[in-house]
């Protein structure tokens, strides 16, 4: 039987995966990296690997055409499955027990559901994406579980920030790094989403290795963030005081990759002829702002990797924002 993995890019994460066997498997893994890059669809087809009922010596890999396979099509559910994704609260210690079924699903409700026993008798999958924690408790509840999981369950958290979470939780996962992807692998990834050869190199160009910016600047349903944070950088390097704030746990990582991409293509309008501008749909604004060169430009970079740095942290993302405006010069 011929098995598949149908996940562009993640090369390492790959290779990891492919040498364990479901009895070397770590009972949690935290797969951290930019947004946009495919960790919470590559936990997926991890999740359909290890539920897949086709033998295999190693972890990675599944048939498709299986009764479990077949629950991973669009709209099913796969009852040893579970997938949530954003903030989790603490939740009722008093809740009724049993398979939940909700949009709320709270840290003691995905602890009651993991405590059952499998409906297939096989192993539990959790996906967690993009996790995050409305309270020091709700963490703490999780964390109470990660000491002393139960046989068979396997836990997948997805995080663009992992310092955000608390080292206890951290230090009881495995850590598996997803790199950005190249162009070539998002123009891929944008064409399996049947965008057109034109819209998919454009895409690509505009991505910085994600394709959930590569979706933005295509029109997507984040196009107008990325709109914003251009409309509030040329205001702010044209000496204005930008009066509507863009800078949110969940805006944060997208809107600093967006500003680094306009202060690179700012320095490369600025003299360095033979080098291609990414942010296109902006370059003639670009092209009018004083040159950006040297020193200074070294300087404006450093300050972006440090907030980028800050972004992965507990810092407050209204704060990393004033931070980067007082940091960009101004040009007139």
């Amino acid at each position: 039987m011929e098995l598949h993995f149908d996940v562009v890019g993640a090369e390492g994460p790959k290779r990891y995966f492919d040498g364990l066997t479901p009895e070397t498997l770590a009972h949690a893994y935290l797969f951290s990296g930019p947004a946009g890059v495919g960790k919470k669809f590559f936990a997926r087809r991890l999740a359909q690997s290890l539920l897949c009922l086709a033998p295999k010596d190693r972890v990675l890999g599944y048939d498709g055409v299986c009764s479990s396979c077949v629950l991973f099509h669009a709209g099913a559910h796969h009852p040893d499955f579970l997938e949530h994704e954003g903030t989790l609260k603490i939740g009722d210690p008093d809740a009724p027990r049993g398979f939940y079924q909700g949009d709320e699903l709270s840290t003691r409700d995905l602890v009651r559901q993991l405590s059952l026993q499998s409906y297939s008798g096989g192993m539990r999958v959790l996906l967690l994406g993009d996790v995050d924690f409305a309270t020091r408790e709700a963490a703490n509840a999780l964390l109470k579980f990660l000491e002393e999981p139960p046989k068979g369950v396997v836990m997948l958290l997805t995080t663009p920030a992992p310092g955000r979470l608390l080292p206890t939780i951290r230090s009881r996962t495995l850590e598996v790094r997803f790199p950005s992807l190249s162009k070539s692998q998002v123009r891929e990834v944008l064409g399996r989403m049947h965008y057109g050869e034109n819209d998919a190199e454009l895409g690509a160009s505009l991505s910085g290795g994600s394709v959930t910016r590569a979706v933005a600047a295509l029109g997507g349903e984040e196009e107008s963030l990325r709109a914003h944070v251009a409309r509030w950088f040329f205001e702010s390097v044209e000496g204005a005081s930008p009066q509507d704030a863009w800078a949110t746990r969940e805006t944060l990582d997208d809107g600093l990759e967006t500003i680094k991409t306009l202060v690179r293509d700012w320095i490369v309008a600025s003299g360095h002829s033979g080098v291609a501008l990414v942010s296109l749909d902006y370059a003639d604004q670009l092209r009018r702002l004083r040159p950006l060169k040297g020193r200074e430009a070294v300087t404006l970079l450093g300050k972006l990797d440090e907030a980028q740095r800050l972004a992965r942290t507990n810092v407050s993302p209204g704060l990393v924002g004033e931070l980067v405006r007082m940091s960009l010069p101004v040009s007139n």
